[in-house]
């Protein structure tokens, strides 16, 4: 297993060759690649999870016990998600998907940067802050027509509580994101793993089922991760921000 240090031009190269070479590669992406667009990782130092106890705000039972406190932290998630733009990264998977040589991206994120971005064949693998969704009907709201002026948002059609459509602490990963997830996973050549520790299932379960069904697995993380050595063929280590855009410009050299 290699991580890039001296030699990360040549790295970006052998991942430029796995790419071009592969029938099919993914990727799947963490909190890391949108942390450049200003969304700090919810598990770090500056993260809602310091702010928020996620078993009091972000469990569905605390949810549905007391959804005016819930909403408060879901309010400063919201302003934060809404308010944040896709950075390079996201941008460059969106190239790689235009040039073919992207199937799909499995994200865990739930800000909608990689669509805002121009990627096209999302699986949002823990749902998305993009819509509201009742928990009495099933009606479905773009978030960002929210105002927040009433805490918490009812639904205009029959009056029951609103809820941010992603996936709470207790609740289930969505049945068909997980099986797409896991299919792309057993059928593809190649996994870019970014931005992510991989270490939250069933999400961490990708890269080793990949691994299995005979694909490489590329790390582009900030630092090793428990991926490192053991399931990554290599990592690529540094800022996506600057590393995905240099792979496609590599690309493009290549096909030159």
């Amino acid at each position: 297993m290699e991580i890039a240090a001296g030699n990360k031009d040549n790295v970006i190269k052998r991942a430029v060759k796995d790419i071009v070479d592969s029938r099919k590669t993914i990727a799947l992406t963490g909190a890391g690649i949108s942390v450049e667009s200003g969304i700090p990782d919810f598990r770090s130092a500056g993260g809602l999870w310091s702010k928020y106890d996620p078993e009091e705000y972000a469990h569905i039972s605390a949810f549905r016990s007391n959804p005016a406190k819930a909403w408060n932290m879901i309010k400063d998630m919201m302003e934060l998600v809404l308010g944040a733009e896709p950075n390079p990264a996201h941008i460059a998977l969106a190239e790689l998907e235009k040039m073919g040589l992207l199937n799909s991206v499995i994200t865990q994120n739930v800000d909608g940067l990689h669509q805002r971005g121009g990627s096209r064949e999302v699986i949002e693998f823990h749902g998305s802050n993009q819509w509201l969704v009742c928990l009495g009907c099933g009606y479905r709201q773009d978030a960002a027509s929210l105002s927040f002026e009433v805490i918490p948002p009812r639904c205009p059609q029959c009056s029951s509580i609103l809820k941010p459509d992603v996936v709470f602490f207790g609740e289930p990963i969505p049945w068909e994101a997980q099986n797409r997830s896991f299919e792309e996973a057993r059928t593809c050549d190649l996994v870019l793993v970014i931005g992510t520790s991989a270490v939250v299932y069933p999400a961490a379960g990708i890269p080793p089922l990949a691994k299995q069904s005979g694909a490489k697995v590329v790390e582009i993380n900030m630092e090793p991760t428990p991926l490192t050595g053991f399931v990554s063929d290599y990592l690529i280590q540094g800022s996506a921000g600057q590393i995905l855009p240099q792979i496609v410009e590599e690309v493009r050299k290549h096909a030159a």
